[in-house]
């Protein structure tokens, strides 16, 4: 179900930033309780926190909802850099990516 993915990704983006989750409650302006209940599955926020959320975590909604986009910072400035690049140097880097699996 959908919502145990927004438990669990919140969860994973939160380690991700490297924040307890009664620190990340407190910088949101909420209870200090209130990130380890919405991780431990009591409740689900507002769409306004939510969005609220995605921004303290340094995602947009979509980046959120993306299955298999484990760090959605390090996969925009990826693809940032993969769009300067000629579409020779593209092909290599890809090369060196599919190599890498």
């Amino acid at each position: 179900m959908f919502e145990d993915y927004i438990y669990n990704r919140i969860s994973e983006l939160r380690l991700l930033k490297g924040v307890s989750a009664r620190e990340m409650s407190l910088d949101i302006g909420q209870s200090e309780g209130y990130i380890n209940s919405i991780e431990n599955k009591r409740t689900l926020p507002s769409m306004s926190m939510f969005l609220f959320i995605c921004d303290y975590l340094g995602v947009t909604p979509a980046e959120f909802f993306e299955p298999g986009n484990r760090d959605p910072a390090a996969m925009r400035e990826l693809l940032a850099e993969a769009r300067r690049l000629s579409p020779e140097e593209l092909r290599l880097v890809t090369a060196v990516m599919r190599a890498m699996k």
